[in-house]
């Protein structure tokens, strides 16, 4: 029997309810339904008033503990933001700001982001990219990026949104074929 990849995937929506949670929920079920997995999800709204006032992970309370720990030892990442100002959101950069810099080495991501329009598409490129780009991490080579317009209120309505959902994970999927299974970061450094 074949072990499930263990996915963490990390939503940087502000509320509950979200076109970028629809998004990553779409990535997720792709993965889903191409491998064996385990996903288990981290979203940003939750963790705020947890990781909002944190300098450094010692200390943090449990749920924002185990979200560095799910990050830290996921065999892939799914990392989804909404565009605020050409740009991830403060909380989501924020959350990455306290996983130890060599958590992420060698470790697939998939990006994914979305915004009001195509105007942002390059945000995955030109920051999420590089934000992954410090851990030493390996970006699927495909992003994926909603506008408002892949929407029919939150639900996915685009064909060619689900054609770039299935290339990424198809390649996210070739990644972790090709490597070991993650490390548990936070655990080995305690």
């Amino acid at each position: 029997m074949t072990t499930p990849h263990r996915i963490t995937v990390v939503i940087g929506n502000t509320g509950e309810r979200s076109r970028t949670k629809v998004l990553a929920q779409a990535i997720a079920d792709g993965l889903s339904a191409a491998l064996p997995v385990t996903v288990q999800t981290v979203e940003i709204w939750k963790l705020a008033p947890q990781i909002g006032p944190a300098l450094t992970p010692q200390g943090l309370p449990d749920e924002a503990a185990a979200a560095l720990r799910a990050i830290a030892s996921a065999d892939l990442l799914v990392a989804v933001t909404p565009v605020y100002k050409g740009s991830y959101t403060g909380l989501f950069k924020h959350l990455f700001d306290l996983v130890p810099p060599d958590a992420l080495v060698g470790r697939p991501v998939l990006l994914a982001a979305n915004g009001g329009s195509d105007r942002h598409a390059l945000v995955v490129d030109h920051q999420l990219r590089p934000l992954f780009g410090f851990f030493r991490a390996l970006t699927v080579p495909s992003a994926v990026y909603a506008a408002e317009a892949d929407f029919d209120g939150y639900t996915l309505n685009s064909t060619a949104l689900q054609a770039r959902i299935d290339e990424a994970v198809q390649q996210a999927q070739a990644l972790l074929a090709a490597r070991a299974p993650a490390q548990d970061v936070l655990r080995e450094a305690a």
